[in-house]
């Protein structure tokens, strides 16, 4: 994409003015006010813009970080979540040191959309208490905080609320649908705000006073002694930053061409706006997937657009806080409402839940978690139980099955000998995975070979052998031992060997000089095992036949 000052200044003002009411929302919903909201998007924004590993990420307040402030908030206040905000910059840059961002190709695709949608539906409970015109009800759990909600709407109705946060979210998705590249938030927000003033809506509670700017930096909220407390808190929110600003930043990828981020960089950009925005009184920062999609649709191809949203939400804080400090909560209320019904990607959540059943229980899973419990414990969920369904398909592909030896006989044999060597040896080829997932269920098979004095196991197709493989391995090995039934291996790959040694498998095959490099010699040692032991005759070494000269 070739860089375009003009189209990056253009697209900096287009995401400003969309990110002006998310930042006020995301501010009020998290419980520090809207100015925290606005100080995040200011100072988060332009350092993550300067020092992230993504040329088009725009930074800020964003709704799934909300989610998981507002009980930390309630419980430790906003000199708390200040604090955490600083802990989960410095663990950010940990892992950007450790080299962490490249794992996050690893999360599967079900455990993003069930986050997602989870996060979608938490965030539009949130705004139910200011979407009615009621105050915020006792509570940590969104649903009932909602419920409580409605419950005191039913009691005193404010319809004025009502109306205004319903006005804004129906404009602003009907504007999407019919003019994508005009911002309607703003548009919506600025008409809410003006019928409030024109037609004295006293029921229609402003944002209240901001400050003409930004607070002195300042670690004044910082108390040491809350550390051990706070650290849980602060390890959820980092993990949080880094999965919603690792997964924004491929989004903007793949919007693109010729882009691609530096995942570990990204940690580190955000780890230092984290560091930065507690000290003007800024909520902990991500990046925002909205705001970046807005950022590259509108032509975007340098960090200067989001430096440039930064710059002129600066010049809003400064300029303009008592027109801002007039706007509704309910109008911000709707435009949140708005924007979690267009996180929902309905055809995408088709999709997955079509794939595979398992993909559609890790995505119910995740969603559900994210709803009833926690953000980063529905990770955690989604991740286990994709993971676990994904072992057991995977194990599920390994086999064990009997195979004709005759093919790999060395030598010529009559039909007889073939026979009665069948009639002493069985040959077992392993294919696929040898772990943990699906082990014993080979160990129980190998137990019930009988009425032959040879098993060998053919091991050239094993593709991948851990430490609970090789003692299963070792365990029917002696098993068949004791039984009087001699084990022969071939094909032992040099990447199988550290298990199989380490658990004194190795040791016990040779030993018995039972370890052949391929199956024709191992079909040839246990001839000459059975041969030694009487079970077969001696073959008798015919002389070769030679031509005579004529």
């Amino acid at each position: 994409m070739a860089r375009s000052p003009r189209r990056d200044l253009l697209a900096g003002l287009t995401v400003a003015i969309v990110a002006l009411p998310l930042a006020l929302g995301f501010g009020v919903s998290s419980g520090l006010g809207a100015e925290a909201g606005l100080a995040t998007a200011v100072v988060a924004g332009a350092l993550a813009a300067l020092f992230g590993g993504s040329n088009l990420q725009v930074s800020g307040p964003t709704g799934a970080m909300t989610v998981v402030l507002v009980p930390i908030v309630a419980q430790y206040g906003p000199g708390g979540v200040l604090t955490v905000g600083l802990m989960a910059g410095v663990l950010l840059i940990g892992l950007a040191l450790l080299r962490a961002g490249q794992y996050m190709r690893y999360v599967p695709a079900p455990v993003v959309e069930g986050f997602t949608l989870g996060i979608a539906c938490v965030i539009g409970l949130q705004q139910i208490p200011n979407a009615l015109g009621v105050d915020k009800p006792e509570g940590e759990k969104v649903l009932v905080v909602a419920w409580r909600a409605v419950v005191q709407f039913a009691a005193f109705p404010n319809w004025t609320a009502i109306g205004l946060s319903l006005g804004v979210a129906a404009v602003m998705l009907a504007g999407a649908r019919w003019k994508p590249a005009i911002p309607f938030s703003i548009v919506a927000v600025i008409a809410a705000t003006a019928l409030a003033q024109l037609f004295q809506l006293d029921r229609a509670t402003p944002i209240g006073d901001l400050p003409a700017g930004l607070p002195a930096p300042s670690l004044a909220f910082l108390d040491p002694s809350a550390f051990g407390s706070l650290l849980a808190p602060a390890v959820a929110v980092a993990a949080l930053a880094a999965l919603e600003s690792l997964l924004s930043a491929t989004v903007a990828d793949g919007m693109t061409v010729g882009q691609q981020h530096d995942p570990d960089k990204e940690l580190f950009g955000q780890g230092v706006a984290n560091l930065a925005a507690p000290l003007f009184g800024g909520v902990p920062a991500t990046a925002a997937i909205a705001r970046t999609a807005v950022n590259v649709r509108t032509g975007a191809s340098s960090r200067l657009a989001a430096l440039t949203h930064s710059a002129i939400l600066a010049v809003i804080v400064f300029a303009a806080a008592p027109l801002v400090s007039a706007i509704p909560l309910a109008a911000l209320a709707g435009v949140l409402l708005a924007t979690a019904v267009r996180m929902v990607e309905v055809g995408s959540l088709r999709a997955m839940a079509k794939a595979t059943r398992s993909d559609a229980v890790v995505l119910v899973l995740t969603a559900a978690a994210t709803l009833l419990l926690d953000l980063v414990y529905a990770v955690i969920i989604g991740l286990v139980v994709a993971g676990a369904l994904a072992l057991k398909a995977v194990a599920s592909q390994a086999r064990m099955e009997q195979v004709d030896f005759r093919p790999d006989l060395p030598g010529e044999h009559s039909d007889e000998e073939h026979e009665l060597l069948a009639e002493h040896i069985v040959a077992y080829r392993i294919d696929g995975p040898l772990f943990f997932a699906g082990a014993h269920r080979f160990l129980l098979e190998l137990s019930e070979v009988s009425d032959v004095r040879v098993v060998i196991l053919r091991m050239a197709r094993v593709t991948t052998l851990d430490a609970t493989g090789a003692l299963v391995l070792k365990d029917a090995v002696e098993r068949l031992n004791r039984r009087g039934i001699a084990v022969m291996a071939s094909g032992i790959r040099p990447g199988q060997r550290q298990a199989l040694d380490a658990v004194g498998a190795l040791e016990l095959l040779r030993l018995e000089g039972r370890e052949y490099a391929t199956t024709p010699e191992a079909i040839a040692g246990a001839r000459k095992q059975l041969e030694q032991a009487g079970l077969l005759p001696r073959p008798h070494h015919r002389p070769h036949r030679t031509r005579r000269a004529r």
